[in-house]
């Protein structure tokens, strides 16, 4: 599979998710800049990733202006003809401003931003412990939307105690039914919060993040 990470003005996990991929687990990676469009060479068995930061300096509302960007018209085309796509954190939050996610991010109740360690439960009930670093990491959408989403497996993960409960002190933001990542309806569409590629490394003395991306993406 290869991959190719697209690099925003103000993406800072760019490198670091080059680097989970390529070095931690033995992919091709293509680093693609936001002013450009092509994608050549990338067929709908690859997988784009859009990582996270601060794109365009969250000036408008976190993901809005990059949701415009040259790539992602060519990103938007590539997920409708079924390519994957992988969004963490800032990459999330904009699938969801281009509408390729359903939902959207808030502010973090307490309105402060988070970043820590938490853990995350899988659909098939595995747990991961993965960082954490926003501020507007809340997910919300309407009670039709979170129906759909429920019905049809679409919620991927959800923030959980370290054995896999849901309350009140395991979910960092109060996002909606403790949602930490989604997929589209057809499944070729994944956004999270939590950030894997900061958990594949050995010298971090932490690899879930690895299991995620074995999860999703088969790698």
């Amino acid at each position: 599979m290869k991959f190719g990470v697209v690099v925003f003005p103000g993406s800072n996990c760019d490198r670091d998710m080059r680097d989970a991929l390529a070095e931690d687990l033995g992919q091709e990676v293509r680093m693609l800049w936001h002013k450009d469009r092509d994608i050549d060479g990338f067929t709908t068995q690859d997988c784009i990733v859009l990582p996270g930061g601060f794109s365009y300096g969250d000036y408008l509302r976190c993901g809005a202006i990059a949701r415009f960007s040259p790539m992602m018209q060519s990103v938007i085309a590539f997920a409708r003809r079924g390519g994957r796509i992988l969004g963490v954190c800032n990459g999330f939050q904009i699938l969801c401003e281009a509408g390729l996610l359903p939902g959207v991010l808030l502010r973090n109740a307490g309105m402060q931003f988070i970043c820590r360690n938490v853990h995350i439960r899988g659909r098939d009930g595995h747990l991961y412990q993965v960082p954490i670093a926003h501020g507007e990491g809340r997910f919300h959408a309407d009670a039709s939307t979170l129906e759909a989403l429920e019905g049809k497996s679409q919620v991927i993960y959800r923030y959980c105690d370290d054995r896999g409960g849901l309350g009140s002190t395991s979910n960092p933001n109060a996002s909606t039914a403790h949602i930490a990542g989604i997929c589209n309806a057809e499944g070729n569409v994944f956004g999270m919060m939590p950030h894997p590629e900061r958990a594949c490394s050995t010298i971090l003395g932490n690899t879930d993040g690895r299991g995620v991306f074995r999860d999703l993406l088969g790698v």
